[in-house]
């Protein structure tokens, strides 16, 4: 099947349920007056989710690959925030987990996506309809 838009990527899937997770957790009155935290941990999710749809429409795989390490980092930027909030007591153990195994299944799908496309990185892409 080929890929013509971002909704079809499972990795963009993934990372949509990440920020839904995120942002549910984010409701949480002690954890929502933590403006700074709540605002950052959001971004960051939904950087994850942005950067995998913005690095599809590039012209080239190497572009879309450098697009998908930034997702990761953000995946990454939420499971450090993640200690934050448990440390706060704005979430619990459950909810911690919860996130960051989702970040975690969010980074692995974007990460075998990144060695599928590494073997195509100097083709150029056909134009997005």
């Amino acid at each position: 099947m080929k890929v013509t838009r971002f909704e079809d990527l499972e990795c963009w899937k993934e990372a949509r349920v990440l920020v839904q997770k995120v942002y549910d957790a984010t409701e949480f009155e002690r954890f929502r007056k933590d403006l700074r935290l709540a605002g950052q941990i959001q971004s960051a999710a939904a950087s994850s989710m942005a950067n995998i749809a913005e690095g599809l429409i590039r012209r080239s795989d190497k572009e879309f690959i450098q697009f998908l390490f930034i997702a990761m980092s953000s995946a990454a930027e939420v499971q450090s925030h993640l200690y934050i909030a448990l440390d706060r007591n704005y979430i619990d153990q459950e909810t911690f987990d919860d996130i960051y195994k989702q970040t975690d299944k969010t980074a692995a799908i974007i990460s075998g996506l990144i060695r599928y496309l590494r073997g195509n990185a100097s083709k150029p892409r056909p134009k997005q309809t």
